[in-house]
C-alpha cells in the first residue's frame, strides 16, 4: 500500500510510448483563440485581462530591458497554473511533480539570466558575490558562500515546485484512502474526515497557483539583478 501511493507519479506510458508529452501539450489546446472580431467573447475579454494584469505586476519593477521577457514569463506561468490544476483532477498525471521537468525549466532560465548578467554588466554581476564593506579575512569565505548559493538558486526552484505538488498530491492520497477506510466501521468520522480532505482540495488549488506564480516571480527577480 505504501508503494502505491507513489504510482500517481510515475510517467504514464501507452504500448511502451510515454505519453508526457501529450500532457505537456495538451493544456494549449484548452484555451480560446483570440478572434479578430472588434468585440470578443466574455471569455476572452477575462483571459486577456488577467494576462495583462500578470504581465504589468510582473514587469513593474523591471527596467526596459527586461520587458523582453514579458512574453516568455506570461506563458511560462499560464503553462505551469494549466498543469499544475489538471493535475487536481481525477486519474490524471501531473508533470510538475517531475522533478526533470521543473528542472529543465530552471536551469536554462536562470543560466540565460546569468548569461545577460555577465554580457551587459560583468562588474554589477560579480560584485554580488561580495557584499560591499566586507571585511578582507572574510572575502574569500563569502566568495565561495556566495558562489554556492548562486548555483543552487535553479535547484531551488525545480525542488520546490516538485515538493510542493508532490506533498500536496501524497496528502490527499492519503486522507481519501483513510476516508474509505474509515466509511464502513466509523461513519461520523469519515464525514468529518471527508471535510477536510475538502478543504484540503481547496488548499492544493491554491497552491498549485501560488507555486507558479512563485517560480515565475524569482525568475524575474534574477532577472531584475542582471539587467
Amino acid at each position: 500500500m505504501a508503494m502505491s501511493f507513489f504510482d500517481q507519479f510515475a510517467s504514464p506510458s501507452y504500448l511502451g510510448i510515454p505519453l508526457i508529452a501529450i500532457a505537456i501539450a495538451l493544456p494549449w489546446v484548452m484555451y480560446p483563440t483570440p478572434s479578430t472580431r472588434w468585440i470578443n467573447n466574455r471569455l476572452i475579454t477575462i483571459q486577456g485581462w488577467l494576462i495583462n494584469r500578470f504581465t504589468n505586476q510582473l514587469m513593474l519593477p523591471l527596467n526596459p530591458g527586461g520587458h523582453k521577457w514579458a512574453l516568455l514569463f506570461t506563458s511560462l506561468m499560464i503553462f505551469l497554473i494549466t498543469i499544475n490544476m489538471l493535475g487536481l483532477l481525477p486519474y490524471t498525471f501531473t508533470p510538475t511533480t517531475q522533478l526533470s521537468l521543473n528542472m529543465g525549466f530552471a536551469v536554462p532560465l536562470w543560466l540565460a539570466t546569468v548569461i545577460i548578467g555577465m554580457r551587459n554588466q560583468p562588474t554589477v554581476a560579480l560584485g554580488h558575490l561580495l557584499p560591499e564593506g566586507t571585511p578582507i579575512p572574510l572575502i574569500p569565505v563569502l566568495i565561495i558562500i556566495e558562489t554556492i548559493s548562486l548555483f543552487i538558486r535553479p535547484l531551488a526552484l525545480g525542488v520546490r515546485l516538485t515538493a510542493n505538488l508532490t506533498a500536496g498530491h501524497l496528502l490527499i492520497q492519503l486522507i481519501a484512502t483513510a476516508v474509505f477506510v474509515l466509511l464502513p466501521m466509523m461513519p461520523t468520522v469519515a464525514i468529518l474526515t471527508a471535510t477536510v480532505l475538502f478543504l484540503l482540495t481547496l488548499l492544493e488549488v491554491a497552491v498549485a497557483m501560488i507555486q507558479a506564480y512563485v517560480f515565475v516571480l524569482l525568475l524575474s527577480l534574477y532577472l531584475q539583478e542582471n539587467v
